[in-house]
Parts: C-alpha cells; sequence; structure tokens
C-alpha cells in the first residue's frame, strides 16, 4: 500500500489565492469544492453589507452547517430542530456582533 504525495493546488476564494496540499486524486474534488465556496461566499458579499472576509466565511460556514444537517435528517424539522434554528441564528447575530466589534 503506497501513500499518494500530496501536491499544492492553488484555489481562488473572492480574489484570494490560496495554496492547499493536496493528493492528485482529490484535486477535482478541491476544485470543485472551491468554486463551490466561491460562489456561496460571493452571493453573502453581495448583500451589500461591507463585510470582512472572515465574516464571511462564519456566515457562509453556518448556513452550509445548517444546509448540511438539514441533509443529514432529510425530514421536516421537529420542534426541537426548529429550536436549533433559532438558536443558530442568535448565535450568528453574536457573532456578527462580536466581529463588529472587533471592527471598531
Amino acid at each position: 500500500m503506497s501513500k499518494e504525495k500530496p501536491t499544492n493546488v492553488t484555489v481562488r476564494i473572492l480574489e484570494h489565492e490560496y495554496s492547499v496540499a493536496c493528493p492528485d486524486s482529490e484535486r477535482d474534488r478541491l476544485l470543485a469544492s472551491a468554486e463551490y465556496l466561491n460562489k456561496r461566499m460571493g452571493a453573502i458579499r453581495k448583500t451589500g453589507k461591507a463585510l470582512g472576509m472572515e465574516r464571511i466565511a462564519v456566515m457562509t460556514a453556518l448556513n452550509m452547517a445548517r444546509e448540511l444537517l438539514d441533509k443529514e435528517n432529510n425530514t421536516r424539522p421537529r420542534p426541537q430542530e426548529k429550536d436549533l434554528g433559532s438558536r443558530l441564528q442568535q448565535l450568528q447575530l453574536k457573532i456578527d456582533a462580536a466581529l463588529q466589534e472587533d471592527e471598531a
């Protein structure tokens, strides 16, 4: 069994380039993931609010995590899941407020 040696792949997300070590067999998936992430982050940036890169990344991650959880459940939200959504929204507001304080 031989381990595949990773190579560096450059991805571009919101006009920033990142070099990521990745096995050749995963290169296409990495590029597709980076493209998807770039589109999602771009959509949040286009909301018109002046957001920093870190804040855009956190908001995108929260949205994608929620969607992943929804897909894993693959059912209509139960009452406790609705509460989770409310808590996630509250956390998102707290994160926004904390990031705004850091920017000030």
